[in-house]
């Protein structure tokens, strides 16, 4: 993850339901059938990555090396964009020889920390009893059952989140405004609407001019704070280089964004990346003196 930090000032609608998908550590795409992969594997696939499209789980069985961590963090990452809320890694049939297995799964969820309305939790048998020597566990919280795991989300069900599908166009930044007008409005954040407007303009601005591809818009509250993100297909990803010269025309979209939140960044996922931003209010009463 790549991301800029101001000091501290002071801290949908239901998918289709579709036959889930495996993918293996070969980048191989499976389709999965009432929970029997149907892919045929070679002899050096060993890690295998199975979505539920109808539920908030991802099953990761076999045996993870470093081969397939990148298998394995392309696939969470694209789930957690995917289906807004909080999302359970089933590790039960896994089992992890690699350093960078062990830890992808924390990796994973401090890339997501800021994405608005995303969690990886986990569901390990080894928390309910002696560690084991490979287990998976290092970051995200746990739970040994997959039943306990799913009423940990049934208890703290997804408060509000805000999602739209725009073409890349001229237009794309008056309808991602009236998004962010629209959520801040619903959730008691007037205070953060001008800022928030500022931001997702850029965002968007950025993909029309740079990237040209569909993109997806979405924002929603955590706590007192605005998470704003705009996921897009293409592989290049922000830099900023401070202040643009005065004699250069464009350049200050980035300085916008970078002015008007406290934290904000790229993260890569398959096919693209997600741009980032997050508001606190304290920052706006102080902005406003």
């Amino acid at each position: 993850m790549t991301g800029v930090e101001r000091p501290d000032a002071s801290a949908r609608s239901e998918p289709l339901l579709r036959a889930p998908q495996s993918r293996t550590n070969d980048g191989t795409a499976a389709s999965v059938a009432s929970g029997h992969a149907e892919a045929v594997r070679s002899a050096t696939v060993r890690c295998q990555v199975e979505v539920d499209e109808s539920s908030a789980v991802v099953r990761v069985t076999g045996v993870l090396d470093a081969d397939g961590v990148d298998t394995v963090r392309e696939a969470l990452l694209a789930r957690l964009w995917d289906r807004p809320g909080p999302v359970v890694a089933d590790v039960t049939g896994l089992r992890v020889i690699d350093t960078g297995g062990r830890d992808v799964f924390g990796d994973v969820r401090r890339e997501v920390a800021d994405w608005p309305a995303a969690d990886l939790l986990l569901c390990d048998p080894a928390v309910g009893g002696p560690r084991r020597p490979d287990v998976a566990l290092d970051g995200p919280p746990a739970w040994p059952t997959l039943d306990g795991a799913l009423a940990a989300l049934s208890a703290a069900p997804l408060a509000a989140v805000l999602t739209a599908d725009l073409a890349p166009t001229v237009g794309a930044a008056r309808q991602a405004r009236e998004l962010v007008t629209v959520g801040c409005r619903r959730w008691g954040m007037s205070a953060l609407a001008e800022p928030a407007c500022i931001a997702v303009t850029e965002m968007v601005n950025n993909v029309v001019a740079h990237a040209r591809t569909p993109m997806t818009v979405r924002v929603a509250p955590q706590d007192d704070t605005l998470h704003l993100a705009v996921r897009d297909h293409s592989t290049h990803r922000p830099t900023f280089a401070g202040l643009a010269p005065l004699n250069r025309a464009g350049g200050r979209g980035l300085l916008l964004i970078d002015t008007v939140s406290r934290r904000w960044g790229s993260s890569p996922v398959p096919d693209g990346k997600v741009v980032w931003c997050v508001l606190y209010p304290e920052d706006e009463a102080d902005a406003r003196g």
